[in-house]
């Protein structure tokens, strides 16, 4: 009979590897020439009509008040909108591989925010993870070896603004809450409102498309890609509930290794010494910066969401 942690640990790398297959499977759609927000746009109508489907019995009871207006504005702007347009812009130009470390950094980013906006207290081992995370970002960024082209390092700021939207809405959401939604509700509510404010994006800059027969690879993996966001993003948020935040957390690393692995797989992928060297920074740092596993729920006995 297989263990309950031994069940949840087989989910967690499932989602992982689910998410970390997403980032080799915008870079073939971004590659195509489908632009950032025509891709967001399609991204979120995809994930609205899915958690429609997925949950359309809970709609009904959604609440329409200016709070929670307030928090699907927040996180479809800050958690998907600016970091879908910066990541997919950055994915044309830079590596998928690369991409996939970058998203490394969020935990190390929402460190100094927690600290500012008083979420967390000050630790000299979460400082350390910091330092450890810069040093990968300068491992990347620095030495002339690191990247097939140098021109690619002027992109690697612009990658950078996903992770640290998704820090900064990690700190607000843990600041300030949901206005009482729960994360299905979030997420709903957050991809339908973020739909109507891409479409008009996408329209306003000419970047608005509909994939038309016949169909290329591009709309395959722009389609797939969107589904995998939304069925891992679904069971993290089960996961996070049925064996806590901390143990769900882990799900970083399986996400950054997996992207490599996947991105080298699908795209044919190599990498200089100096970008393993940062893989293995990042992870160090990812490792300290982690909350404790003593501050966790323990596993099998969280409420679940309904």
């Amino acid at each position: 009979m297989i263990s309950v942690r031994m069940q949840l640990t087989g989910f967690l790398l499932l989602l992982g590897c689910g998410w970390g297959l997403t980032q080799p499977l915008i870079k073939i759609t971004v590659t195509a020439g489908y632009q950032p927000f025509g891709i967001v746009f399609w991204q979120m109508l995809i994930g609205a009509v899915l958690l429609g489907v997925l949950r359309w019995r809970q709609m009904g009871r959604m609440p329409f008040t200016i709070k929670t207006l307030g928090v699907w504005l927040m996180i479809a702007t800050i958690g998907t909108l600016i970091p879908g347009y910066t990541s997919f812009r950055a994915a044309f130009h830079l590596p998928s591989g690369i991409m996939s470390i970058v998203i490394a950094t969020i935990p190390m980013m929402a460190f100094p925010i927690a600290l500012a906006l008083g979420n967390d207290r000050f630790s000299l081992r979460r400082l350390g993870g910091l330092c450890l995370g810069m040093i990968g970002v300068a491992l990347i960024a620095l030495p002339e070896a690191s990247l097939l082209e140098r021109a690619m390092i002027a992109f690697l700021p612009l990658a950078l603004i996903a992770p640290f939207c998704y820090a900064c809405e990690g700190n607000i959401v843990a600041r300030w809450g949901t206005a009482g939604l729960d994360p299905f509700q979030v997420l709903f509510g957050a991809s339908a409102i973020g739909t109507i404010i891409a479409l008009s994006l996408a329209l306003g800059t000419g970047q608005f498309f509909v994939p038309q027969s016949p169909f290329i690879l591009a709309d395959a993996t722009m389609l797939l890609s969107s589904i995998i966001h939304v069925l891992v993003y679904s069971g993290y948020v089960w996961l996070i509930a049925r064996a806590g935040s901390v143990f769900a957390g882990q799900v970083s690393y399986i996400v950054t290794g997996s992207g490599v692995f996947w991105a080298m797989l699908l795209l044919g992928e190599t990498y200089s010494l100096w970008i393993w060297a940062a893989l293995v920074c990042l992870a160090a740092g990812l490792s300290l910066v982690q909350p404790r596993l003593a501050q966790s729920e323990p596993l099998g006995e969280t409420q679940t969401h309904g």
